[in-house]
């Protein structure tokens, strides 16, 4: 039996962030019922998804598995059929920001003493209190940017990049798993639901918590460094032969000594000036242009040949394409079948935690707008003639 079965979830959101934290509940099991408007989720928008062109990777990597329902919930009908679907809900899942679901009455103080079961989950930018709750955040801005982790990652001597989409948002999603399935949790001890709240802002700061926990502690605010200017004789990026990088890390003292035999130049082991930690910042250099010879004379292929001798940590630095054909992405479970709608199939990025001897993944493609409106209406007590009514009012739309 599928992880999560037993739950109901409905989810009122767009993007990343929410649908994706649905997704993976869906993955594993979970009813998932997907409220948008009649323009649909953005990111339908992405690619199209027709008999020629199946499948939009983007809507279906946050929303396989789900039923789709339309309606305009800014419509007291709307509205009330939002919360007959909700009446049996295990949990709601919403991005809509604070001050929109305030207005509609569909916040977790309206809704609480209705729906006292519920576990109500607010994926937010920057929380629900404060001057900025209201204000609306990408991940690129909340996560990336205003949380530090940006400033931390770019070296201070270049122009600062972005993050790549959704990076965030999926952390994101992730933290506000954990959450709601923590309220699941309680909810079987004290027959109560609760309130859940998640921001990409917090979410950010926890991503970087050894930093932040450095500045909060000590009062040192750690960022990148250029090259020339890190410590760790051994440890970084790499260029080979044929213009790859290769990234070592280094966990021990020991992994000098290793590093030194691997490459030849067991001489320099016991000499003073590389015993560790080498501070000395001209012998930080010299040791790693000694590197950077040797890897330059390598392939990447080569280069991680070399590395396996040794028990130091590395890894290439890999492109997708590198991903996508890596035999060790696959064992490892990182891709998944996933059907497209049209009597196909696609490989998808995974949900990111498996559990052996149960089977999860997709249980079905994402929804076409609006595809299973009638049917989650008449399951929430509405008789055909009532659905009927709703969408040719516009309140609901179906196909």
């Amino acid at each position: 039996m599928p992880l999560l079965s037993d739950l109901k979830v409905v989810e009122w959101s767009t993007w990343i962030a929410g649908p994706g934290c649905a997704a993976v509940m869906a993955d594993w099991g979970a009813d998932v019922i997907k409220v948008e408007s009649a323009a649909g989720d953005a990111t339908r928008t992405f690619w199209p998804d027709t008999a020629e062109c199946p499948g939009n990777p983007i809507f279906s990597c946050e929303n396989r598995g789900k039923k789709g329902v339309v309606l305009d919930v800014g419509k007291a009908e709307g509205r009330a059929a939002l919360i007959a679907i909700l009446r049996d809900a295990d949990v709601f899942i919403t991005n809509v920001r604070p001050g929109a679901l305030k207005r509609a009455r569909l916040d977790y103080e309206a809704l609480k003493d209705e729906l006292p079961r519920l576990i109500y989950a607010n994926v937010t930018g920057y929380g629900l209190t404060g001057e900025d709750a209201d204000t609306p955040a990408f991940d690129l801005t909340g996560f990336w940017n205003r949380s530090g982790v940006a400033a931390a990652i770019n070296p201070p001597d270049r122009e600062p990049i972005g993050s790549r989409p959704g990076f965030g948002d999926h952390v994101t999603a992730l933290a506000t798993l954990s959450g709601v399935l923590a309220a699941v949790h309680e909810r079987a001890r004290t027959g109560r639901g609760r309130q859940v709240e998640t921001a990409l802002m917090r979410v950010g700061c926890y991503a970087l918590g050894w930093d932040l926990s450095i500045r909060l502690r000590n009062g040192e605010a750690m960022t990148a460094q250029p090259r020339a200017s890190r410590p760790g004789a051994i440890a970084g990026y790499f260029r080979t032969k044929d213009q790859r990088w290769i990234c070592v890390s280094q966990r021990s003292p020991a992994d000098f000594g290793q590093m030194m035999r691997a490459i030849g130049r067991a001489e320099l082991i016991d000499q003073p000036r590389c015993a560790a930690p080498i501070v000395d910042m001209a012998v930080v250099h010299e040791i790693r242009g000694i590197l950077d010879a040797v890897f330059e004379a390598l392939t990447l292929e080569e280069a991680c040949a070399l590395m396996r001798t040794t028990d130091i940590i590395f890894a290439p630095l890999a492109s997708l394409d590198d991903v996508v054909g890596d035999p060790q992405a696959h064992a490892a479970g990182c891709f998944v079948e996933t059907p497209d709608g049209w009597g196909g199939h696609f490989l998808a990025p995974a949900a990111p935690a498996r559990f052996p001897g149960t089977a999860t993944g997709p249980a079905g493609p994402a929804p076409k707008l609006g595809q299973h409106t009638r049917q989650v209406l008449i399951a929430a007590g509405y008789a055909p003639a009532a659905v009927d009514a709703l969408i040719a009012s516009g309140v609901a739309a179906g196909l």
